[in-house]
């Protein structure tokens, strides 16, 4: 029995026990027996004693059902309710008010449940990368998109600081921004914003990260594909007239013409004019296909035959395929030949006369990732790769890389190229996502 149960049966007793002594000394008085004494006696004791007992229990037992939905309270748990709560008495009133506390604080703790839901969602289905970081720089929370751009689960990511996610830039300076960051298979651009808040009266910095490469790209490549109509249609229109013109000059010099010598002159100069025109006209032609570029034409594609297709069809070196699982997606066959085709030559120009090329695959959760390597001398300069007409192949156009790009991206997968760490040479990185549709 606690303490204070005591005092409140002590008080009781207390408070009894004049009557208690009035009766047992009117009963000795009392012309009874003996026995007849005795046994009242004990009854006026044993009622002393029972209503001693009841008041502490009608005094206690709401002070236990008082402690228990505080208790409850603190483990929230707002299901509990007072019995008998009125206004009449003060622990009435105050039974009544603990119930109206419990009920204002479920519906507070439902809302707050409800918004942290929502929260989460909204985190979840946004195409931002959030990082939140403590005081110490530990990652804390991060969302899906930024699990997604390093590879990793949130629980592989928690716990690892900014520096060794390569964020820590992203903690100083002003905010917004634009950076370029080594996040995923190559450096992006991202627009930076910061913020802060307080958890556990502890203070914690968020980062949020868009992706804006591909956004400029895209508007870049529509740049490029009006400025390769426009060129198209005024150099066709130019080059037309041009070359029939030098080809009838040309038959008319080789039938009338008398000198030898200035006819042979004029004949290889107007044939080289003629030459330079189909040349050129190759040269838009090849260009028009990054204007011209079809949406992709969706239908099943055997990672396994598609690779070792493509790797059949070069035939200046024997390019190693290495053995990956056995996957099927969604795609464009046509267009991830052209691709693959693609890569794998830039791949063998790089070699040759000798070296090696391998193809390999890996299979993640979500997407599918070609490799491609070389033994080549490695790329000098990576900023051009991506621009259209830019080339450091003698007699190359300066598109197949872009026009990769672009396949990929139309399939919503990425395409990287980078120097090889762990030996000379390059690697090309193709991610496509298993559920493209």
């Amino acid at each position: 029995m606690a303490n204070h149960e005591r005092r409140v049966l002590r008080l009781a007793l207390l408070g009894g026990l004049p009557a208690v002594i009035v009766a047992l000394w009117l009963l000795s008085t009392a012309d009874y027996s003996a026995p007849l004494k005795w046994f009242v006696g004990g009854l006026v004791v044993a009622v002393w004693l029972r209503v001693g007992f009841a008041v502490r229990e009608q005094v206690v037992l709401p002070l236990h059902t008082l402690s228990r939905m505080i208790a409850a309270l603190r483990e929230q748990d707002y299901s509990l309710r007072a019995r008998n709560a009125s206004g009449d008495d003060a622990l009435g009133l105050a039974m009544m008010e603990l119930n109206a506390l419990s009920g204002d604080m479920r519906s507070r703790r439902l809302g707050a449940l409800e918004a942290t839901a929502l929260l989460r969602r909204l985190m979840a289905e946004i195409d931002v990368a959030v990082f939140a970081f403590d005081g110490s720089g530990a990652l804390r929370v991060v969302n899906a998109a930024g699990a997604r751009l390093f590879g990793q689960t949130d629980h592989e990511l928690v716990g690892r600081t900014a520096g060794e996610l390569a964020l820590a830039e992203c903690l100083e300076g002003t905010a917004p921004r634009i950076v370029e960051l080594p996040i995923g298979p190559q450096r992006g651009r991202w627009e930076l914003r910061r913020g802060e808040f307080r958890q556990d009266g502890r203070p914690h910095r968020f980062i949020v990260l868009a992706d804006v490469s591909r956004t400029l790209r895209e508007q870049e490549r529509v740049a490029w594909q009006r400025l390769i109509r426009v060129l198209g249609h005024e150099i066709n229109n130019s080059m037309t007239p041009i070359k029939s013109l030098t080809e009838r000059l040309r038959e008319l010099v080789i039938r009338d013409w008398g000198n030898p010598e200035l006819r042979n002159d004029l004949e290889r100069g107007l044939g080289i004019v003629a030459s330079r025109s189909e040349s050129l006209a190759r040269f838009l032609t090849a260009y028009t296909k990054l204007a011209h570029l079809p949406a992709p034409a969706h239908g099943a594609v055997h990672v396994t035959e598609w690779v070792q297709r493509v790797a059949r069809l070069e035939s200046r070196l024997p390019v190693m395929v290495e053995s990956g699982p056995t996957v099927t997606i969604s795609a464009d066959g046509d267009q991830l030949d052209q691709l693959l085709i693609n890569l794998v030559t830039n791949a063998v120009d790089a070699t040759l006369p000798a070296g090696d090329v391998r193809v390999s695959w890996t299979v993640t959760a979500t997407s599918l990732e070609v490799i491609v390597k070389d033994d080549g001398p490695g790329l000098a300069q990576t900023a051009n790769l991506f621009v259209p007409f830019y080339t450091t192949k003698a007699g190359g156009s300066g598109i197949g890389l872009v026009l990769s790009r672009q396949i990929a991206e139309a399939h919503g997968g990425t395409l990287a190229l980078v120097n090889r760490f762990d030996s000379q040479g390059c690697v090309a990185r193709l991610s496509l996502p298993l559920g493209s549709s």
